[in-house]
């Protein structure tokens, strides 16, 4: 049976622009996730909100997992703060199954965020989830924290983003998402 690691953010630290925080939109969308993986028997392990990213790193790398997938959402620098808005998948640049589950995940990302041509497939070095981890992994960033209409469209769309990525990685899996 396929194996996933999910690591929703651990940035409580990052506020949303009309409230909350990157930590708890991120666990709510891994916890709307879980239905999904295991309706479609995918299991899964995730972190806690508790942990430090290097704990984190360490479970998933403690399991055997097909896919590490770390879940987040994006803010400017202070100043251009509120401007931005899009979608990022960052993977490895020598994994080709991260880049493959990258390129199916901003694929079908299209049918939820409402910018297709804000979605962006880009290869990194330089995050530790992706560095640092024994399985392919991405990292998501699902929309700008700071911009009045992606944190609206994160808050109002939890179910279609978790929905949108189990399936995702149901596809990359090769097994049948079960929605």
């Amino acid at each position: 049976m396929p194996k996933v690691f999910l690591s929703p953010s651990l940035q409580e630290f990052n506020p949303y622009v009309g409230g909350g925080n990157e930590e708890y939109y991120m666990n709510l969308i891994a916890d709307a996730m879980e239905p999904y993986l295991q309706r479609s028997g995918i299991e899964f392990d995730r972190n806690s909100p508790s942990q430090t990213l290097s704990q984190a790193i360490a479970q998933s790398n403690a399991g055997n997992y097909d896919l590490h997938f770390a879940i987040h959402s994006n803010a400017s620098p202070q100043t251009s703060s509120g401007k931005a808005r899009g979608v990022q998948f960052y993977y490895y640049p020598t994994s080709s199954k991260g880049k493959k589950f990258a390129d199916i995940a901003a694929e079908n990302y299209s049918d939820v965020y409402p910018l297709n041509d804000k979605i962006n497939i880009l290869s990194t070095t330089s995050l530790a989830e992706v560095k640092r981890t024994k399985a392919p992994a991405v990292l998501a960033e699902v929309a700008y924290h700071d911009n009045v209409e992606d944190a609206n469209f994160i808050r109002e769309n939890i179910d279609n983003i978790a929905r949108n990525l189990s399936e995702s990685i149901a596809q990359f899996l090769g097994v049948p998402f079960v929605g």
